[in-house]
């Protein structure tokens, strides 16, 4: 549902041309600001892109939770069967 209105709303700011002259030129800004920042930028831009990879892995690998026994359980009394 999220995503089909974010499609919607995008759909109508790239109708008007002004909105898409301001996207390209602030694609061509971050482009040249990764130029001049060459190094560190692609440092950043590796670090954005592989977060959201090692988050799944993470979630993936993490071992189950088990939860810990009742100390009181074997003092239960148990119910009478009366099966007969």
């Amino acid at each position: 549902m999220i995503l089909g209105l974010c499609l919607f709303c995008l759909v109508f700011i790239l109708l008007t041309p002004s909105s898409r002259a301001m996207l390209a030129a602030s694609a061509q800004g971050l482009g040249d600001w990764m130029v001049s920042w060459a190094p560190f930028s692609f440092i950043l831009l590796a670090i954005l892109i592989a977060m959201p990879i090692v988050a799944l892995v993470l979630m993936k690998t993490w071992p189950e939770r088990v939860e810990p026994e009742n100390p009181m359980a074997k003092y239960r009394r148990e119910a009478v069967d009366d099966g007969d």
